[in-house]
């Protein structure tokens, strides 16, 4: 029997343009803010990445926060919306702040400006918009294809925003004046480009009635499954093992991009060249890109998605290893092909990653009788910000602490070493780990025997 359909294809599309928001800010943030802050504010790499990882230390409440907070917000606009509209006003403000640095600051004053902004935008605003936004796949549909099919076009459009901020920020900071006159204006353009969309995208979806999500044979109570505070959130999200796996795959996912993305430096000065971060950027996006629009097909042919996720990830582990081959024979093209393979065996994972937290959701309800949805999400916005800013704060101790000079024409022997290690292998070892967690997470079989045990 099929399951019932509840969106059109302009729902998926509009849903999916979301993440053309949510990239306009982590792809500018993930690729550029280091190397704007080093090169053109003059702040040390070592001093930014301890900050970001204090940062870090808030979003560790907030995520959680936030999640139980759409779980338990009744409105007009249902339990997400309104979050993922207004979130991303403050989203735009905090990103063109963090831009905006004043050049004649005091050292002191800058380091703090930094702080509170990127702070604000990724503990606060960021949170509560991409909390909502993913929480919605299980909240517009319960269909588990709509699902995978909303987050391949979600992530089509979330890689593709990414290739192209890659691809045009070097010379669009350029044509705009360069220099901090440059970056503040990309920044707002970006900005405002980011809070239109996303508006957008929020009035092209509707939520189910809650009656609707939950009506099935093992639905208590509604009032009981609305009632529990935000520690028994935690303890229920602690004791899902599926969500653990789900939430350490995300965090791990967003320290490889970040680590990539901050492959910038890899290309200034290892390749020579540091518009070839673009170039990098459309062998690894397009194929993505490409792997994605058949990913829905994919996991309905393989009957689930945990084998495709799985050879994806060993796929994708021995194409980063030739990649590193390629390196250090500095065989450019042969880096390119395969960096664009790994790109394929990783985009199963990114098609469907929003259907393996809802079907990580429905493991604690069927468990604990909890809907938990919008908490469930939290480990996106975890992972975004926990990974993407150990990523970039990692990059920032390893240039620190390798001997990196501003702006230099050659960086000293100790500096090339590090980026060799920071940008070949360590993407290598990530994906590594990823396929062993990925044969773990076998969390659609396990609701498949409590539901015909009912």
């Amino acid at each position: 029997m099929d399951e019932k359909r509840y969106l059109k294809w302009y729902n998926k599309v509009g849903y999916g343009s979301g993440d053309v928001a949510g990239n306009v800010v982590y792809a500018l943030l993930s690729s550029f803010v280091m190397i704007y802050l080093t090169d053109t504010v003059g702040l040390n790499s070592g001093v930014v990445g301890t900050l970001m990882m204090l940062s870090k230390l808030f979003d560790g409440v907030t995520d959680i926060f936030f999640g139980s907070m759409i779980d338990k917000t009744k409105s007009r606009m249902g339990k997400a919306r309104p979050w993922m509209f207004w979130g991303f006003f403050g989203c735009a403000i905090t990103l063109a702040a963090i831009f905006m640095i004043p050049v004649n600051l005091g050292e002191g004053a800058k380091y703090a400006w930094f702080f509170l902004a990127y702070t604000l935008l990724n503990a606060v605003f960021y949170t509560a918009n991409n909390i909502a936004y993913s929480a919605l796949t299980s909240l517009i549909t319960k269909n588990g294809s709509e699902r995978v099919q909303m987050g391949s076009i979600r992530f089509m459009f979330a890689f593709g925003t990414s290739l192209l901020i890659q691809t045009i920020t070097v010379g669009f900071v350029k044509s705009m004046g360069g220099g901090a006159e440059g970056w503040r204006t990309v920044a707002i353009i970006y900005a405002v480009i980011g809070l239109v969309v996303n508006s957008l995208s929020v009035l092209s979806v509707k939520e189910l009635p809650a009656e609707e999500l939950d009506e099935t044979n093992a639905r208590k109570d509604m009032e009981k499954i609305e009632k529990y505070s935000l520690g028994d959130a935690v303890r229920l999200l602690a004791s899902n093992k599926f969500y653990i796996i789900i939430c350490g795959v995300y965090i791990l996912t967003q320290v490889y991009t970040a680590t990539l993305n901050m492959g910038i430096y890899f290309m200034a000065y290892i390749l020579g060249d540091e518009s070839l971060l673009g170039v990098f950027s459309m062998a690894i996006n397009i194929p993505l890109i490409a792997g994605l629009v058949f990913t829905p097909v994919l996991v309905k042919k393989m009957k689930g998605m945990y084998k495709i996720n799985l050879a994806g990830y060993i796929l994708a582990t021995v194409a980063r290893g030739l990649v590193i081959v390629g390196g250090y024979m500095g065989n450019l093209p042969m880096m390119l092909i395969f960096s664009g393979v790994a790109a394929i065996g990783m985009s199963p994972l990114q098609g469907d990653l929003n259907a393996l937290i809802a079907s990580c959701s429905e493991y604690t309800f069927l468990t604990k009788h909890k809907r938990i949805d919008g908490t469930m999400f939290s480990c996106t916005s975890l992972g975004v910000k926990i990974g993407g800013g150990i990523g970039t704060a990692l990059a920032g101790w390893m240039l620190a602490a390798s001997g990196y000079i501003p702006n230099a024409v050659t960086q000293v022997d100790s500096c090339i070493n590090m980026l060799y290690f920071m940008y070949l292998w360590i993407p290598m070892i990530i994906n590594l780990v990823i396929a062993f967690l990925l044969s773990r997470l076998k969390v659609e079989q396990a609701n498949a025997r409590l539901e015909s045990a009912e």
